[in-house]
């Protein structure tokens, strides 16, 4: 091999090697995620205790915020069997203009559990949570009264 030779020990072709080419990639290109899911992301972390309730502060409207803070102590979506609760679905539908009403399936392990948000556009255009809904019953805290 010559002094200063930059080839491979034992190649005898002249040429250079060529750049790679780029790869295909099999995914869509990255786009921002829709509202919906969005917010099912943060609704998820703050149900799940991974996030403080006022995370959720000036993104919920209503009664949201309150239930909300109420009930993210008890961590309705915490870890199972100490599997972290992850979003695997998230699907919504727009009954309205400015509306989305969406529902999301987060599993932990081996459990899954269902969730429904109602989303509303505000006159500055961004999206806020207005009602939560987790496994048919509606996040309200119980109070006295009959059962």
């Amino acid at each position: 091999m010559r002094t200063g030779s930059t080839r491979p020990a034992g190649r005898r072709d002249q040429r250079r090697p060529r750049a790679v080419p780029p790869q295909r990639s099999r995914h869509q290109p990255h786009r921002p995620p829709r509202p919906h899911q969005w917010f099912a992301e943060r609704l998820l972390a703050v149900l799940s205790g991974q996030r403080p309730v006022h995370w959720m502060l000036g993104h919920t409207v209503g009664d949201a915020y309150d239930q909300l803070a109420e009930l993210a102590p008890s961590t309705p979506l915490g870890t199972a069997r100490g599997a972290r609760p992850v979003l695997r679905h998230c699907h919504g539908a727009q009954p309205a203009t400015g509306v989305v009403e969406a529902f999301a399936s987060i599993a932990a392990g081996d459990r899954v559990r269902a969730m429904a948000f109602r989303l509303e556009q505000g006159p500055d255009h961004r999206w806020r949570c207005a009602a939560v809904e987790l496994g048919g019953e509606r996040l309200v805290p119980a109070g006295p009264g009959p059962r």
